[in-house]
């Protein structure tokens, strides 16, 4: 049985349908990513999977119990991130695990002993009497992530983990779900980032407008819509609005980083490039952002 299962999922704001009819499993000890630009419907989807937001129709399970009726019983086996961390500047590092430990039920005693496990797995050990406010934002997200712990949930769901965040502390973030992962805690996250996807996920759905585009590995998503071989154009003389202009009419799949045309081409080809002067021209390998250009028809930062 898998450990979260979602069917034909709906949940509507009056006439707009955030999320459209989704279904999709999550396997014990799995991460599964739902990847998608901002209004997706990542974050209502988690929300419903919390208990956070009603679901409109369709049915969620989580450890084989229904959310809409089982409710408190889910958020028993649920640890739960949101983007915005929710931490209690009033109390100390310490304090904000040890009050979470007996908000679910724990006795003074096993909160305590979980707190000090987190706080090392976490390497905040030396920072438990520090405030909120002293902290660096990757210390909170850390902070955030090993309040869900306390409880030993059997699903932790992670609503965009790493945003906000400097390279250093998203590595570092990376680095401690990687370590969950391995110790068969079962994660549910969501991003935009498609190299926080490709590090930390086992399958992902690509997600637009409430919907599932596509689902399956990393490996598998880029080997059925951008295969091989995809292209960075540089001007280098022209101007850019004659490169966009030229990729466009081509019927070029192609979005813009920085100074470079990312470009991917069709059915497992190079892509082909119209005659343009005063352009260099670079050979690289396909990612989930192309995928994601291909089957949405935009990239996941617009």
């Amino acid at each position: 049985m898998a450990e979260i299962e979602a069917r034909e999922l709906v949940k509507s704001f009056g006439a707009t349908r955030a999320v459209d009819g989704i279904s999709f499993d999550v396997e014990a000890g799995e991460t599964y990513g739902l990847l998608g630009p901002n209004g997706a419907g990542k974050t209502t989807t988690m929300r419903m999977l919390a208990g956070l937001s009603p679901i409109t129709s369709g049915s969620l399970r989580v450890a084989g119990l229904d959310v809409s009726r089982h409710g408190r019983a889910v958020r028993q086996r649920l640890g739960v991130v949101t983007q915005a961390d929710g931490l209690d500047t009033e109390l100390s590092v310490r304090q904000n695990l040890d009050v979470h430990g007996d908000l679910i039920g724990l006795s003074r005693r096993a909160a305590r002993a979980r707190t000090n496990e987190e706080l090392a797995f976490f390497d905040l050990a030396d920072r438990a009497d520090d405030d909120i406010d002293e902290l660096s934002g990757g210390m909170k997200r850390r902070l955030a992530i090993s309040r869900a712990l306390i409880g030993r949930p059997r699903v932790i769901v992670l609503d965009e983990p790493s945003t906000g965040l400097d390279p250093e502390s998203r590595v570092r973030v990376w680095e401690e779900l990687a370590t969950l992962k391995r110790s068969g805690v079962t994660l549910l996250m969501s991003t935009h980032y498609m190299d926080e996807a490709e590090m930390l996920c086992d399958r992902v759905a690509m997600m637009s407008a409430g919907r599932i585009l596509d689902e399956g590995t990393p490996a598998e998503l880029i080997a059925r819509h951008a295969q091989e071989e995809a292209l960075d154009v540089r001007p280098a003389g022209a101007s850019r609005e004659s490169v966009r202009t030229a990729l466009g009419s081509a019927g070029l799949a192609f979005r813009e980083v920085g100074a470079v045309f990312r470009v991917t081409g069709e059915h497992g080809q190079p892509p082909r490039l119209p005659d343009l002067e005063g352009i260099a021209v670079s050979p690289r390998t396909p990612n989930l952002e192309d995928v994601f250009l291909k089957v949405a028809g935009r990239g996941l930062s617009e």
